[in-house]
Order: structure tokens, then C-alpha cells, then sequence
């Protein structure tokens, strides 16, 4: 079984299991060369979007990848884990609705922009 997918399923499981909203999981394989995964969720606060990003970076490096790391540690309303070929983002409701990630990285990209 692929390693990457059983932690993408870790991942989701945990998201769910800390009332996570709009888990959203995108694959990447075929878009880009950065990771092999995206998962995007929604928390409920500033405190709940903090929580949610440390149980992941918890799940990461228990899971091997020790240089994991959260980015938008001053935000309020974003947070990023970085799980090298799997990365979180958890948002604000708000704030995910402007970025719109899932828009952006569900379309298919054509392999002419990929190289670019």
C-alpha cells in the first residue's frame, strides 16, 4: 500500500476526529511536482485552527517525518503543515472561501503550464 495515501487517511481521520469542517483531500500526482497531496479543512476558531494544526503535526512526526513544520504560526485565520509530499492547509471559513484552494487545484492544469 502506497505510504503517502495511509497517511493521507490518517490525516483526514484525525481532522474528523477534532471536529474539522469541509475536509477536502486533492491529488496532486498528476498537477504538480511539490506533493502529492492536499488536504484542506476548516476549523471553527483561531484556537480550534491552532489545535487542528499541531494533532497533524503530531500525526506527521509520529508517522516519520520529523521535519515537519506549521507555517502561519502568527495567523489567526490560516495555518499550513507541512508534510513534504502531504500538505495541510486549515482555514477560516472566510478566509477559505477568498483563497478558494480547492478551485484552484482541482482543475486540471495542462503539462505546458506544469514546466513553466
Amino acid at each position: 500500500m502506497d505510504k503517502n495515501l495511509d497517511l493521507k487517511d490518517i490525516i483526514i481521520k484525525t481532522l474528523d476526529l477534532n471536529k474539522a469542517l469541509d475536509i477536502v483531500s486533492i491529488d496532486l500526482k498528476d498537477k504538480s511536482s511539490m506533493a502529492d497531496y492536499i488536504i484542506i479543512a476548516s476549523g471553527t476558531s483561531s484556537r480550534h485552527i491552532q489545535s487542528l494544526s499541531e494533532q497533524v503535526l503530531e500525526k506527521f512526526k509520529d508517522n516519520g517525518l520529523k521535519n515537519s513544520k506549521i507555517e502561519g504560526k502568527e495567523s489567526n485565520d490560516w495555518k499550513l503543515v507541512d508534510g513534504i509530499d502531504l500538505i495541510v492547509h486549515i482555514f477560516h471559513p472566510e478566509k477559505r472561501k477568498f483563497y478558494e484552494l480547492e478551485k484552484i487545484w482541482s482543475e486540471l492544469i495542462p503539462k505546458e503550464k506544469i514546466m513553466i
